[in-house]
């Protein structure tokens, strides 16, 4: 019997760090592939309403894989000296925790309003500040820091301080923020999807809508895991005595992949043309990934790459 508990722990030893492991390579990878993304986005590019949007995305998930890289760096060395006070690793889970809400608020805040402007597009232009989306993710930013500040400060997490009554609060309303969201994004989405594929008029589908519902769908696919298991831990008491070895570290990796794919998203989208690849400059496939008008009326896109400023001047108006 203590033979077999001794190889199931080994066994399962092995799999924390072989999954920490993993997960520290994807959130280098992820760092260097939203560094590029912020890079373009935030010096070299002319800024449109949906661009401001995916530059703020890219820093959560740099934000996300930043923490992510330290907290299971962190994890791995504690396992191996327990040198670490648990105060450290509790202050980077609530870094994470913030990263998470402010890409899943944003996230959101894109699906939102891309659905807006399909549906009600006369009044969406007409009524549109063109400092809307800067606005919109400051305030979800303030939001996401100060839900995730409040909760580590009641809840012993980011001080010694503990307070059982606003520990459970402030679990209540992150975790109905949290739901919100995941039912707006699910919701504004697949209301999109409708529109354009069911509606009485057909929409033209840009590269826009291509980026927007990848994106989406490698957050449902890898991102939400982690959501979901944030709010079991929070809401089932017997779910804290559920060994860790059993899925959180796989959920942890997932979520590493979810902020690493979406430069990659942005990258194919904007390579693929009528199914074939085609080599351009970062640069260029970004601003094509976020082009907002039909294939057939993209009159530079013959030879983008001799006319950059044209394509620009195209993405400006989007």
């Amino acid at each position: 019997m203590l033979n077999g508990s001794y190889h199931t722990d080994t066994h399962c030893n092995i799999k924390i760090q072989a999954m920490n492991f993993l997960s520290i390579i994807i959130s280098l990878v992820g760092m260097g592939l939203n560094a590029i993304v912020l890079w373009f986005l935030g010096i070299h590019m002319h800024r449109n309403a949906f661009s401001v949007y995916i530059l703020n995305l890219a820093m959560a998930d740099f934000l996300f894989l930043c923490s992510q890289f330290v907290f299971c760096l962190l994890d791995a060395i504690y396992f191996f000296y327990y040198i670490l006070t648990e105060i450290t690793i509790f202050f980077f889970y609530i870094v994470r925790i913030f990263a998470y809400l402010s890409g899943l608020s944003i996230l959101s805040a894109i699906s939102i309003e891309r659905c807006l402007s399909i549906i009600w597009p006369i009044w969406y232009h007409c009524h549109r500040s063109k400092h809307t989306s800067a606005i919109t993710c400051f305030v979800l930013w303030a939001m996401s820091l100060l839900f995730a500040l409040l909760e580590g400060k009641a809840c012993g997490l980011l001080f010694s301080s503990f307070d059982f009554y606003w520990c459970e609060t402030f679990d209540v309303i992150t975790s109905v923020w949290s739901i919100v969201l995941f039912v707006v994004l699910c919701g504004s989405s697949l209301t999109l999807l409708i529109r354009i594929f069911c509606g009485s008029q057909r929409i033209p589908v840009t590269r826009l809508y291509v980026t927007i519902a990848f994106t989406v769908l490698v957050f449902l696919i890898f991102g939400l895991p982690f959501g979901i298991y944030w709010l079991l831990y929070q809401w089932v008491s017997d779910f804290h005595y559920v060994r860790h070895c059993d899925f959180f570290h796989e959920i942890q990796f997932l979520s590493c992949v979810n902020s690493c794919a979406n430069p990659i998203v942005y990258f194919l989208v904007g390579s693929i043309r009528h199914r074939r690849f085609r080599r351009k400059t970062l640069k260029l496939l970004l601003q094509r990934a976020m082009q907002d008008i039909p294939e057939e009326e993209d009159c530079v896109d013959n030879n983008p790459s001799e006319h950059p400023e044209e394509l620009e001047r195209v993405q400006s108006r989007s």
